[in-house]
């Protein structure tokens, strides 16, 4: 007979969202305890976050733990080709705080796009890659960091999946045992940008420029805090907890202007399926819906989210809508590299702005970086290595 954990029963508290009190108990399951239970229970082996950790508050209270350091970077596949500078930003940040990392060579996709986007694969294969990517974590020696909101998001469901269905686990387990690897899942789930926040304070002690003259809009990823809501990381102080704290805090915490708009809880246009069915579609979203408010009721001098599709959407989408003289133009980055960029960070050398369709220039001279200084740096590197002088671009001789 197959043995399925107990359902505990619940009351949902009394109270709205904005009368929300931290001994309140939230209106879902703890996962870590489920998680427990089923270790004990010897179906798995969970993977302790390291100390030291941040706690940080999730929507309903409960306390996420957020590693310092000996973090294993779960990179995404769109950042890596279409935004290098996203993680060089991440890794850059790590390096100046001094933390231990591991980028690894070894690490798959997490092939979440057949899952959203085409459904051309099944619940094991796509939990199987998860957990081996989580197990060569725990081989590594270190703690996995998402990087993508789509990875994120979908190992959050496959977590739900795994813990509920006592079939999938077996048929996960078959596949970790010819693979010759332990199962193991993590005790949290953690995106990168969630370790941005935690870091903001000590982020900003190194921040090397004055920010308090640019203003920014956020776009919060939906696969971060739509998709189970539940883990998602908000503060009473921003927003009175009714948006998520990532990115705004981070601003904050940087001395710059978080500018508010209409259509902030809409999506960036990307989605999954329709970014390449219809993909016209999505770009008039991602213009209309998103960069023209922004526009139109804050004009900002840049827009700041954490995930690769929504970075590249807002971006890449204004270029076309240039062309139709949309009222359009905003620069759009990530939190790390913004936060690179404040420390102190080559613009392109490290944070690679030139991969980037809209102009940063206006951006970065509001921000007291000299532009025309950094490009000329980044073409010696270019020149040297089409020389045959240097394998690749060099952030230690950016920073030297």
């Amino acid at each position: 007979m197959q043995q399925t954990l107990a359902k505990k029963e619940f009351t949902p508290p009394q109270v709205s969202s904005r009368e929300f009190k931290r001994d309140n108990l939230p209106p879902t399951d703890d996962y870590r305890e489920q998680l427990f239970e089923l270790e004990k229970a010897g179906e798995l082996e969970v993977q302790r976050v390291p100390e030291p950790y941040v706690e940080l508050e999730t929507k309903y209270g409960r306390k996420k733990k957020i590693p310092h350091q000996m973090t294993w970077h779960h990179k995404s596949c769109g950042q890596c080709g279409h935004i290098p500078g996203y993680s060089t930003s991440i890794f850059w940040i790590n390096r100046k705080l001094g933390f231990e990392y591991h980028d690894p060579r070894d690490q798959t996709s997490c092939t979440a796009w057949n899952y959203y986007a085409s459904s051309t694969s099944n619940s094991a294969a796509q939990a199987g890659i998860a957990v081996r990517n989580f197990s060569q974590a725990k081989i590594d020696g270190y703690f996995p960091v998402i990087h993508c909101g789509t990875s994120y998001g979908h190992y959050k469901e496959t977590r739900e999946q795994l813990l509920h269905y006592p079939v999938l686990r077996r048929q996960v387990r078959k596949i970790m045992d010819r693979l010759k690897m332990p199962f193991v899942f993590p005790e949290e789930i953690v995106h990168y940008s969630e370790w941005v926040h935690a870091m903001r304070d000590r982020i900003a002690e190194l921040q090397v420029l004055d920010l308090s003259k640019v203003t920014v809009t956020v776009h919060p990823a939906c696969h971060y805090h739509k998709l189970v809501v539940e883990d998602a990381v908000y503060d009473r102080d921003l927003f009175d907890g009714q948006r998520t704290a990532i990115i705004s805090g981070l601003v904050d915490a940087l001395g710059a202007k978080v500018g508010d708009y209409s259509t902030w809880h809409d999506c960036c246009g990307f989605g999954f399926r329709h970014i390449l069915v219809s993909r016209d579609f999505s770009r008039s979203f991602a213009t209309t819906r998103k960069i023209e408010r922004m526009k139109e009721e804050v004009n900002p001098d840049v827009t700041l989210t954490h995930d690769t599709g929504c970075v590249t959407t807002l971006d890449k989408s204004q270029f076309a809508a240039q062309a139709h003289k949309k009222n359009v133009g905003i620069p759009v980055m990530s939190d790390a590299q913004f936060a690179a960029l404040a420390m102190g960070a080559h613009p392109y050398i490290v944070c690679q702005l030139h991969w980037h369709g809209v102009d940063m220039k206006p951006l970065l001279e509001k921000m007291g970086i000299d532009h025309k200084k950094a490009w000329e740096e980044f073409e010696v590197q270019a020149e040297r290595i089409k020389a045959g002088e240097i394998e690749y671009i060099s952030w230690k001789e950016a920073d030297a």
